[in-house]
C-alpha cells in the first residue's frame, strides 16, 4: 500500500483528490487530505473509503513530523514561500514531494540532499509553470529532429473569463490567487530579445507589452514575466536570440493596470495607519500629487491631469465601475494599498456560480531550416465548467496527480530536484492530459526566405 498526502484543500484540490481517488483501488492507494479547514477538506474526499481528511497546521512541527513520516509522497498545494517547510520534512524522513509552484531558492538548497537520499522533488508540475514546461521541450524535441535551429520562443499563458461570463470593463475575473494577481510583476522582468539582455523596472512592466491575437478569442495584452532568463539555461537554450515567457491579459488590461501601479495602489510594503476611516476617493486623493477636493468628479479630474489621459478615456471608465471615485468606506484596518485594493476586487471581480473560466496558452517558436526562416504556432485554450470546477483548476491539479501516480507506478524514476522537462516526466503527462481535452493547435508558417 502507498500512502499520499495532499496539503491544502483549496481552489485547485478537487481534480487532484478526485484523480488520486478514483485511481486508489486500482493501485492500492490511501489518500489523506489536510488543511486548517476541517469541513473544507472533508468535503473534498467526498466519504471515499480510501481518503480521509484531517485538520492540519503546516507550523505545527510535531503535527507534520507524524503526518508526513507516514506517507510515501506529499502532494503540497500550499503557498509558494511555504513548501520548504514540508520539503525539509520529506527530506528528514525519506518522503517524495511534488508541487506546482516555482522552484524556491530555499529548495534549491535542498538539492544535493534530495539526491543522496534517493527522492524526487517535482516542482513547477501544475500549469504555469508546469504545462508550459512540457509542450514547450516537446516542441523543442521536433524542431530539433527536423535540424531546425531555434532563433526564438516566446511563450504566455493567462487564466482568464470565458466570453460567455465576460461582463465587467476590465474583462477580467479572479480565478486563481487574488494577492497573486495584485502583486503580479513586482520585481524587475528580464528576458533576451535580438541578442540583447532586456530589463523593465515595475513601474514600467504594464505599459511595455506584445499583443497577441488567438482565434476565437480576440486580442491579448502579453507582458513579461518576472526572469525568463533562468529558462535558457534549463531548456538549454543559452546561445537563443530572442527567449521571453509572459501573462495574458485582456486587450486593454495592462493600461488600465499600469495606472494602479502609478499611483501607488498596489503597494504592500506599508500600511495605511487608520485605513478602515478613509473612503475610496479619500485614499485615491491623497496618493496624488496636487492637492483639491475629493467630490467624484473632481477627483476624476485630478486622475486625469496626474495621468495625462485624454477625455472620456476608457481607463477612467474602468477606474470608476472599481468605485474607486466614490465616497465609501475601505472595510480594512491599517492595512496596506495592495491589501486594500485586493479586498475590493475580490468583491468586483468575484467568479459567480456559474461563470466559466478560460485559460489560453501559446507558444510562439521560429527556427532556421534549410532556406528559410518557419514560425510555430502551439496554442490551447480550455474553458472551465463553472466557477467550482474550473479550468485552472482542472489544468493545475490534474498534472500534479498525474505525475503523482507515475512516481508511485516506477514510470518515473528520476531522482533530485526536478522540474517536468525530462522526457520521461513530460511525455505521459501530456498523453494523459489529452485524454482530459488538452489539445494544442498548430500552425507553421513560412516568415522569410534565406539567400546565400
Amino acid at each position: 500500500m502507498k500512502n499520499i498526502f495532499v496539503i491544502g484543500a483549496g481552489l485547485v484540490a478537487q481534480p487532484l483528490i478526485d484523480y488520486l481517488v478514483k485511481h486508489s483501488t486500482t493501485y492500492n492507494w490511501k489518500v489523506t487530505v489536510g488543511d486548517l479547514n476541517l469541513k473544507l477538506a472533508s468535503e473534498k474526499v467526498k466519504n471515499h473509503p480510501n481518503a480521509k481528511a484531517i485538520e492540519f497546521n503546516v507550523l505545527d512541527d510535531e503535527q507534520r513530523k507524524t503526518q508526513i513520516q507516514q506517507h510515501d509522497v506529499v502532494v503540497s498545494l500550499l503557498p509558494a514561500k511555504l513548501h520548504h517547510i514540508p520539503a525539509e520534512t520529506c527530506l528528514k524522513y525519506n518522503s517524495h514531494l511534488i508541487t506546482a509552484s516555482y522552484v524556491s531558492k530555499k529548495l534549491k538548497q535542498m538539492e544535493e540532499a534530495v539526491k543522496s537520499k534517493n527522492l524526487l522533488f517535482l516542482g513547477e508540475c501544475g500549469l504555469d509553470p508546469g504545462i508550459d514546461h512540457m509542450t514547450i521541450m516537446s516542441l523543442l524535441n521536433q524542431i530539433e529532429q527536423k535540424n531546425g535551429t531555434l532563433t526564438s520562443v516566446r511563450s504566455f499563458t493567462g487564466g482568464l473569463i470565458a466570453p460567455e461570463s465576460d461582463t465587467n470593463p476590465w474583462n477580467y475575473k479572479f480565478t486563481w490567487a487574488p494577492r497573486n494577481v495584485v502583486l503580479a510583476g513586482q520585481g524587475t522582468a528580464q528576458y533576451k530579445k535580438d541578442n540583447r539582455l532586456k530589463f523593465i523596472p515595475y513601474h514600467r512592466l504594464f505599459k511595455l507589452y506584445d499583443e497577441i491575437s488567438v482565434e476565437g478569442y480576440g486580442n491579448f495584452d502579453a507582458y513579461a514575466n518576472r526572469d525568463s532568463l533562468k529558462y535558457t539555461t534549463k531548456y538549454q537554450l543559452e546561445k537563443i536570440p530572442t527567449f521571453i515567457r509572459g501573462t495574458l491579459r485582456k486587450q486593454g488590461f495592462c493600461d488600465a493596470w499600469a495606472t494602479l501601479v502609478q499611483l501607488g495602489l498596489t503597494d504592500d510594503s506599508f500600511p495605511i495607519i487608520g485605513s478602515q476611516n478613509l473612503t475610496y476617493n479619500q485614499m485615491i486623493s491623497a496618493f496624488l500629487p496636487n492637492v483639491g477636493a475629493t467630490d467624484k468628479n473632481t477627483l476624476k479630474q485630478r486622475l486625469q491631469q496626474f495621468l495625462n489621459l485624454p477625455n472620456d478615456n476608457i481607463i477612467l471608465d474602468k477606474l470608476d465601475w472599481l468605485e474607486l471615485f466614490d465616497n465609501r468606506k475601505i472595510k480594512l484596518k491599517n492595512a496596506t494599498p495592495a491589501q486594500i485594493l485586493q479586498d475590493l476586487l475580490e468583491e468586483k471581480w468575484a467568479l459567480q456560480p456559474n461563470d466559466k473560466d478560460l485559460i489560453v496558452m501559446t507558444h510562439i517558436l521560429e527556427y532556421e531550416l534549410e532556406n528559410r526562416i518557419e514560425k510555430l504556432s502551439s496554442t490551447l485554450t480550455y474553458e472551465g465548467k463553472d466557477a467550482t470546477d474550473t479550468a485552472m483548476s482542472r489544468l493545475v491539479g490534474v498534472p500534479l496527480a498525474i505525475a503523482t501516480k507515475l512516481l508511485l507506478t516506477d514510470e518515473i524514476n528520476c531522482r533530485g530536484l526536478k522540474i517536468p522537462i525530462e522526457p520521461q516526466i513530460y511525455k505521459p503527462i501530456l498523453k494523459e492530459l489529452a485524454i482530459y481535452g488538452v489539445h494544442f493547435t498548430k500552425a507553421v508558417k513560412v516568415i522569410n526566405k534565406i539567400t546565400a
